[in-house]
């Protein structure tokens, strides 16, 4: 999976927990954004077709499309009309020990969401209907779709959970409506995964997935109850985290 795991909100924090900014050019931003973007292009292809051992797995090759495509855009489209925004989504490195853990555990979860479908293709254990699988894909797509929306209200959202001067607390748009619509989005696409790849069983390791964020949240919203001014308040005034009417 490729969408990571993310900030949800803008933050301010005293100047012991500031983190500043530093210009980089867009030259450097797709030295560094290439790289990864080609790891993904080659490495997700790979994980489902050696899994699957076979080539012949049209529910892969859609759901590569519908993942792909857009993130391509969005980085083509962050290079040249955000790239301070791009920089952030490119930082990596937790410095909380919590945090590092729950990011390991993410990515053995998201490892599995993609390698049981193709063992699933391989061996036949289960059979999802192309309609089912259709479904799926759209509600990936939707789930991107809100993935952007989170980038456009929120210029300050970065990859790892870190405060910066001068930003602010966050509260239209989606935030309106959930205090970290970014994990709502990524729980969207691991949920709707397994799924579009045309695996039941697969189903099995969302559950951790929704474990490890719901950890996540806790963590992040610990640390900004106590250092990020207003968002006691705004815990107050939107009531749910992740699920509207549920959590």
């Amino acid at each position: 999976m490729v969408i990571s795991k993310n900030a949800d909100v803008a933050q301010c924090a005293p100047e012991s927990r500031v983190h500043s900014t530093v210009a980089v050019s867009r030259r450097q931003l797709a030295r560094a954004a290439l790289p990864r973007l080609a790891g993904a292009v080659v490495i997700l292809p790979a994980l489902l077709v050696l899994s699957a051992g076979t080539f012949e797995y049209w529910e892969a090759w859609t759901y590569l499309a519908i993942l792909l495509i857009p993130m391509m855009l969005t980085a083509g489209s962050l290079l040249a009309r955000d790239p301070e925004l791009l920089e952030r989504r490119l930082r990596t490195g937790e410095r909380d020990p919590a945090q590092i853990r729950i990011v390991a555990l993410a990515g053995v979860v998201f490892l599995a969401i993609l390698l049981i479908p193709g063992f699933d293709r391989r061996f036949g254990w289960s059979s999802v209907p192309p309609a089912a699988v259709v479904a799926a894909d759209l509600v990936v797509l939707l789930a991107y779709g809100l993935f952007i929306l989170v980038l456009r209200e929120n210029r300050s959202v970065s990859r790892i959970i870190e405060v910066e001067s001068g930003q602010r607390v966050v509260t239209t748009g989606p935030y309106a409506v959930v205090r970290h619509p970014m994990y709502a989005a990524v729980t969207l696409i691991g949920a709707a995964t397994p799924v579009a790849l045309g695996s039941w069983w697969a189903l099995i390791p969302v559950v951790f997935l929704v474990a490890v964020l719901t950890a996540r949240i806790r963590n992040e919203e610990r640390v900004l109850a106590q250092e990020l001014s207003g968002y006691r308040e705004y815990m107050r005034t939107t009531s749910y985290r992740l699920i509207p009417g549920v959590w």
